[in-house]
């Protein structure tokens, strides 16, 4: 079995929350060394997020469980980012980095003299990508904001709800997490060209640009229809199909996605013939003009079944795509999320045994590690300091006496155990 496609590369991450640190988890999955730059005194925010550690042992571990889900598989090295030596330490090791994540406000590097057009200068090499709420550029660049803020710009939130309702929304990091996914595909791509010319180059992505980018088919239609605005459906697709979500006879529900071309196999999956005849239903076109009577009609057909597994049989029986609207739950619990590790079963030596969400994509050639582990806020930082920026101990011991450099107390109680079961020894 080969070895991971990143491996040999190494990625600085100056990221924190959700969008930056998708992209650098993906980058560490594939087998790139992960330096996560965290901020003194408290790195990453989401060390405080999640679950945490209760018991008196682990008492302020700096680990909870949105942090390891995040950030599993980095190395921590956490510094004060605002004082010049911090940001010297930094600059000193760009010459050892290929790539530079950052999801700072868009300004913040280039005032503390890590800006692309400075670091280029230090390594022609590097790749370096920017994660913002809207971009680099353009009016909205410097608004402050997070995953929620990005999807109302992008005209997402207003579309989701029921018709006559408020708008609703999407209460989980889809644009943070899509932004991360696409940013690592960026930085992938970036390496490629570079391999090929030997040029680095800046990347500029957004939380706005991905989430403007899920509109599936909307935008041309506004664009050229000069009165049209889309409207909330609720819980049914806009163009019909029947497509959406369905109440089932015991209660429970289940959704259905029918194209044009499914249409008569889903007439024979009712068996109702006579819905060829009727004329309300003669296109595509009018069933999505007649979609609540084309409703009723699937859900009064769906009671007819003791329990919603039954109906799914009946359908898929006719090759209808349809799934049973799980609870989280019941969807980490399935065997097929299990069996292809999509639900990933860790061990944390701080929290315990837990599930998170498993790699994006498999290889032929290559299986993810078995054991993760994530780093206790600066448990990286003397092995960064010495390999990457060639300091000595005196001189690491020294930026943590100017708080420089800060890390978990727990790292300082255990190598006092350390040094005391020496002199016992």
């Amino acid at each position: 079995m080969s070895q991971p496609m990143l491996t040999g590369y190494r990625v600085l991450d100056i990221t924190q929350i959700v969008a930056g640190p998708t992209c650098s988890r993906i980058l560490a999955e594939m087998g790139a060394e992960v330096v996560k730059l965290e901020l003194a005194p408290f790195g990453d925010r989401t060390r405080v997020g999640g679950l945490r550690a209760t018991s008196p042992q682990h008492k302020g571990c700096s680990q909870s469980t949105y942090f390891v889900q995040h950030n599993h598989s980095k190395k921590s090295l956490a510094l004060d980012f605002k004082s010049e030596k911090g940001r010297a330490l930094i600059r000193s090791m760009i010459p050892k980095f290929d790539v530079l994540v950052e999801n700072f406000s868009p300004g913040v590097m280039a005032r503390a003299g890590l800006g692309y057009d400075e670091l280029e200068k230090l390594n022609p090499r590097l790749v370096m990508c920017s994660i913002s709420l809207a971009g680099q550029t353009g009016a909205l660049a410097h608004s402050p904001g997070y995953d929620y803020v990005a999807q109302a710009y992008a005209g997402i939130t207003d579309l989701i709800g029921e018709p006559d309702g408020e708008p609703a929304l999407i209460t989980m990091a889809i644009g943070d997490a899509s932004t991360g996914v696409a940013a690592a595909m960026s930085i992938g791509f970036a390496l490629l060209h570079r391999e090929r010319t030997g040029e680095g180059q800046y990347i500029d992505t957004s939380l706005l640009d991905t989430y403007f980018n899920m509109h599936e088919v909307a935008v041309p239609r506004v664009s050229l229809r000069k009165n049209y605005n889309p409207k909330r459906t609720g819980s049914q697709h806009p163009d019909g199909g029947p497509t959406g979500i369905f109440k089932c006879g015991d209660g429970t529900y289940l959704t259905l996605a029918i194209l044009p071309h499914q249409w008569e196999s889903f007439v024979d999956a009712l068996e109702m013939p006579e819905l060829r005849l009727d004329e309300r239903f003669a296109t595509a076109a009018l069933r999505r003009d007649n979609n609540l009577a084309l409703k009723d009609i699937l859900e009064g057909w769906l009671a007819r079944f003791t329990n919603r597994e039954e109906a799914i049989r009946a359908l898929e029986r006719n090759r209808i795509p349809c799934a049973p609207v799980l609870t989280l739950r019941e969807a980490m619990q399935h065997p097929h999320l299990r069996e292809r590790g999509v639900v990933r079963r860790v061990k944390n030596s701080h929290l315990g045994e837990f599930d998170i969400p498993g790699p994006l994509a498999r290889f032929s050639s290559w299986q993810v590690e078995k054991e993760l582990h994530a780093d206790l806020l600066g448990a990286s930082n003397e092995e960064i300091l010495r390999d990457l920026a060639g300091l000595t101990p005196e001189e690491i011991i020294e930026l943590y006496r100017e708080r420089v450099l800060v890390r978990d107390p727990l790292l300082e109680r255990s190598e006092a155990r350390s040094r005391e079961a020496v002199a016992v020894g």
